[in-house]
């Protein structure tokens, strides 16, 4: 792995890279989670929109802001719930139940909150290292809601 070439997930490398220590994240809050994931969920949709071609900054904006907004994690949240293991319905559950300190404009609670439980399910993932696992949900979700990336 010295030759720097990415042999494990993007936290392990970024890690790795950075000497950060090993840290249990059983400890971190599902808040914890929601903002790794958020940025994760954010960085995804961006890769998406920036591949289906060159545009202005602005129309990729627009593009990416429809889908990382709080209504649309929620369906996305909703429709993805049956497809999700024990363990990631845990997580999604325990994100959307925190209690969080802000609120996104323009959504309802109950939007907000399960956003929030998609976001800490995202973040969790990544922090795991399972990166394929965020995509593949990813797209479930997209192609199940018929969004428009």
């Amino acid at each position: 792995m010295g030759d720097g070439r990415m042999t494990s997930g993007i936290d392990s490398y970024i890690k790795c890279q950075f000497s950060l220590p090993d840290t249990d994240i059983r400890t971190y809050s599902p808040l914890v989670f929601a903002y790794i994931g958020d940025g994760i969920f954010d960085l995804i949709i961006r890769s998406v929109v920036v591949g289906k071609g060159n545009a202005k900054a602005g129309t990729l904006h627009k593009r990416t802001s429809r889908i990382v907004k709080a209504h649309t994690q929620a369906l996305m949240a909703e429709a993805l719930e049956p497809l999700l293991s024990p363990e990631e319905a845990d997580i999604y559950r325990r994100g959307r139940n925190a209690k969080s300190p802000t609120m996104a404009k323009h959504a309802t609670m109950a939007d907000y909150r399960k956003a929030t439980g998609f976001e800490a399910l995202v973040g969790y993932l990544y922090l795991t290292d399972r990166f394929e696992r965020i995509v593949e949900l990813t797209k479930t979700a997209i192609e199940k809601l018929h969004l428009a990336v």
